[in-house]
C-alpha cells in the first residue's frame, strides 16, 4: 500500500493518496494471467464505468500500476509484472 501511495503523491494525486489507505479488496480480476495481480475494490461494473471515470497510470519501481477511478474513488487496481503482493490479515473477508 505504501508504494501505491508514494506513486500517487509523485503524480500529484494527493486526494487519491489519502483515500488509498481505505482501499478494501473486493475481488481478483479473474484473468488468470500469471503476471497479473489486479483487483477490484468494489463490485465491478457490468459494462464500462461511464461518466466520472478516469484512468490513472502510475510509475512504480517495478511493474505497472494503473488505477480506474470513478468520481474520486479507486475502483480497480491493475497490478502487472510486480513482486507478489501481500494481503493484510482479514483482507477480503466479508
Amino acid at each position: 500500500m505504501t508504494e501505491l501511495i508514494t506513486c500517487l503523491r509523485e503524480e500529484g494525486e494527493e486526494e487519491l493518496a489519502v483515500s488509498a489507505w481505505d482501499i478494501r479488496f473486493y475481488g481478483e480480476c479473474g484473468c488468470g494471467d500469471d503476471f497479473c495481480q489486479s483487483f477490484y475494490t468494489a463490485e465491478p461494473p457490468t459494462g464500462g464505468y461511464g461518466p466520472g471515470h478516469r484512468c490513472v497510470p502510475l510509475l512504480p519501481e517495478k511493474g505497472e500500476l494503473i488505477l480506474d477511478v470513478v468520481d474520486g474513488r479507486i475502483m480497480f487496481v491493475e497490478v502487472l509484472h510486480h513482486d507478489e503482493l501481500r494481503r493484510s490479515p482479514g483482507a477480503g473477508d466479508a
